[in-house]
């Protein structure tokens, strides 16, 4: 009786070490079989490169496991790839589609090369992708409305590449994690889709230097996190939203070089008390300065070139602090009169000043002796263009004063 129960024992302790055998097998085989998926995709992808110039895929071979390869970091966990950073390698060739088999993977950093041919569609399969930087190769197509599916993305950089067509922002505007988009220097063309405004966590929009037109849709004044703002050098058109001049993140704000109209908000300076940089140059601006911009004290650029703003110069202007670039150039600012210059006086203040444009105008009378006591940080003046007269000040900086001056001042002084 024992013989027989000892034996059935021993079957029973058998089929247990098998089975548990088994089991480890296959949980080992079936990880295995994840980092040969994410080793066979990393291959691919270094099989449509054509060109490293630097080596930078030397170490992808088999001598070594994967997530030791440069620029792949693997989770410490299950050894999956979650990020490949090869920025700045001039690679030449195209991105592959296997990549998308990384399903692990959090960050893809590809900018600074000669990437050509289009962005995969296989990137929508990146459930976990957080960061999408592709910026400055030769890609072009479009841009993929499948990164919808991509809900974890954070930030995604497409600038200076040659990307065209509209951008599909009524697809990614699911994308509610999405702080940062950088779509410059492209080939887009279109309109911007008011769905723009669904995306709620936005801090920076960045989309000069395109094609686009219309009008900038009121619904971007509901990105209340919006602080960065930069369509410049595009075709765009209308009268800025209020609803954006009312978001007090904003620090920035570049829409030069296309066809707005209107002027700038009476309490600009009360609504935008963020507010570091404002370029509007070269559209169809008109009205006054107003007096409530020195309100926004950490105001650093103020660019406004190319426009018909008119009127006199808020005399406090000085205090603006940090102003490091005054652009007034080609306007209507001034009178043709004595007074027109009482501002600089303030100017003195702005002991960064490095920039300073007063170019074709309407500035009369003399030229202020406390122009020579601008910023020692000064490298450019420009007063050319006016109708003012006198004699070149002399003061502390009065030598260099007239280094900087001597060419640009010429046109304003009478002969």
């Amino acid at each position: 009786m024992w013989g027989l129960r000892s034996s059935t024992l021993a079957n029973i302790f058998l089929l247990l070490s098998v089975a548990m055998n088994f089991s480890v097998s296959h949980v080992s085989a079936s990880k295995q079989f994840q980092n040969e998926t994410d080793r066979l995709a990393l291959l691919e992808f270094k099989n449509q490169i054509h060109d490293d110039p630097f080596g930078a895929l030397n170490s992808w071979n088999h001598s070594q496991h994967h997530c030791r390869w440069e620029g792949v970091t693997c989770s410490t966990r299950h050894q999956r790839v979650i990020a490949l950073t090869l920025r700045q390698k001039q690679f030449s060739g195209t991105i592959s589609p296997q990549v998308g088999n990384l399903s692990f993977m959090r960050s893809i950093q590809l900018g600074e090369s000669q990437f050509h041919g289009g962005i995969p569609q296989e990137f929508g399969r990146l459930f976990r992708l957080r960061v999408l930087n592709l910026s400055h190769n030769a890609i072009s197509g479009k841009i993929p409305v499948n990164l919808s599916y991509c809900l974890e993305l954070i930030y995604i950089s497409l600038t200076g590449n040659n990307l065209e067509g509209k951008i599909p922002i009524d697809q990614l505007s699911n994308l509610k994690k999405l702080k940062r988009i950088g779509f410059n220097n492209n080939n887009l063309t279109g309109e911007i889709p008011s769905s723009i405004g669904n995306l709620s966590s936005l801090t920076s929009l960045s989309l000069a230097f395109n094609n686009l037109e219309g009008n900038l849709p009121m619904e971007m004044g509901l990105l209340r996190r919006l602080s960065f703002l930069a369509a410049t050098e595009n075709k765009l058109s209308g009268i800025i939203p209020a609803s954006i001049f009312n978001s007090s993140a904003i620090t920035a704000i570049a829409v030069g070089g296309n066809s707005f109209h209107g002027s700038l908000p009476t309490n600009i300076g009360l609504t935008l008390p963020n507010l570091q940089a404002l370029y509007v140059g070269g559209n169809n601006f008109y009205g006054s300065l107003p007096t409530s911009i020195t309100n926004a004290s950490g105001l650093e650029i103020l660019d406004l070139p190319n426009n018909k703003f008119a009127g006199q110069i808020p005399t406090n202007l000085g205090d603006l602090t940090n102003l490091q670039k005054l652009n007034l150039d080609t306007n209507l600012f001034g009178g043709n009169s004595t007074g027109d210059l009482d501002f600089i006086a303030s100017l003195t203040n702005c002991s960064g000043l490095r920039i300073f444009s007063l170019g074709y105008n309407k500035f009369g009378g003399n030229i202020p002796r406390v122009m020579a006591n601008l910023s020692n940080q000064l490298a450019a003046l420009y007063l050319g263009g006016n109708q003012l007269s006198g004699t070149i000040p002399e003061g502390g900086h009065s030598k260099r004063f007239w280094q900087i001056t001597k060419f640009a001042i010429s046109k304003s002084i009478p002969k």
